[in-house]
């Protein structure tokens, strides 16, 4: 849309500006993103939308989202785009479709990847074989799931078919098979090293992980790797650590996303007063975790 065709909002904008919220201004604007997705967004347009200045619009969104608006605009096109894969659409129909412009800007940015090519991911992981097990451990069942690059997932759960039900829904056309020593003995042995870590104390299995998410997602994750058994960090500490101090809660939400327990620490992240915060398998397990960790460190 051209730039003289974008119109201000009322909600942030004119003598509105000064009474309400900047959180409230950025979410205006985040909704104003999310109804135009495949338009060309140039910082001044929004900034003009917005009715603020190039500078302060920027600082602003990121530190409400922890994400710029051109990366939160991607971040809308690839979920566009992932849509139209799984729809049936060609690949080149589904870039541009999506605002994307050109083949390049899907597959020449790292933190775009889906973590399969983009032709099998539109068929739900058609034709990828996704080997899993599921062992007791010392905190419940764990289901740990991999691809050819990694373990893409590590689950506690009640029951193996519920556990399975949630694979299945990440990767809804790819083949999951049981694994076992002779059909991926490498995850196997990942399985039974996790297992003997949680059970028995052992080593922490250093392995490699198929991580997916968004760019900003993907961040907080890998600085958790850096958290060292033993220490802990609150979610303030880690957006600082992340370079992005004042996104504490999309960092939060970063760390509740986390679909790799125990291998992407973010149990070791409390909040300012020490307190455990959330974790998507329960406080206890974390409070167990941690309790493991200090032992074995003071060990």
């Amino acid at each position: 849309m051209p730039r003289s065709q974008h119109q201000p909002l009322p909600s942030v904008s004119g003598t509105a500006e000064a009474a309400t919220p900047v959180a409230d201004r950025m979410l205006a604007l985040a909704r104003y993103i999310e109804a135009h997705p495949d338009e060309p967004l140039r910082l001044a347009d929004l900034a003009e939308v917005a009715g603020l200045s190039v500078s302060y619009l920027q600082r602003s969104f990121k530190e409400t989202f922890g994400v710029s608006p051109k990366a939160y605009q991607d971040a809308l096109r690839m979920r566009a785009f992932k849509r139209a894969l799984r729809t049936g659409q060609a690949v080149t129909d589904a870039i541009y479709e999506a605002g994307f412009g050109s083949v390049s800007r899907v597959y020449g940015k790292p933190e775009r990847k889906v973590g399969m090519p983009p032709s099998r991911y539109g068929k739900g992981g058609e034709g990828e074989l996704i080997a899993y097990a599921c062992r007791q451990t010392a905190l419940g069942l764990l289901m740990m799931a991999a691809t050819d690059t990694g373990v893409c997932f590590a689950e506690f759960g009640a029951d193996e078919e519920s556990l399975r039900e949630q694979l299945r829904e990440e990767f809804p056309k790819a083949r999951l098979a049981p694994s076992g020593a002779s059909e991926s003995p490498a995850l196997d042995a990942w399985m039974t090293a996790l297992d003997d870590h949680l059970s028995q104390n052992q080593p922490r299995p250093d392995v490699p992980l198929d991580m997916r998410g968004t760019a900003f997602q993907t961040r907080v994750w890998k600085l958790l790797l850096s958290v060292r058994e033993g220490e802990v960090i609150s979610y303030t500490e880690l957006a600082q650590r992340l370079g992005e101090p004042k996104a504490v809660r999309a960092v939060a939400s970063a760390c509740g996303r986390n679909r790799i327990a125990v291998l992407i620490p973010c149990h070791r992240v409390l909040r300012s007063d020490g307190s455990l915060g959330g974790y998507r398998w329960g406080l206890d397990r974390k409070q167990q975790l941690l309790e493991k960790e200090r032992s074995a460190a003071t060990e």
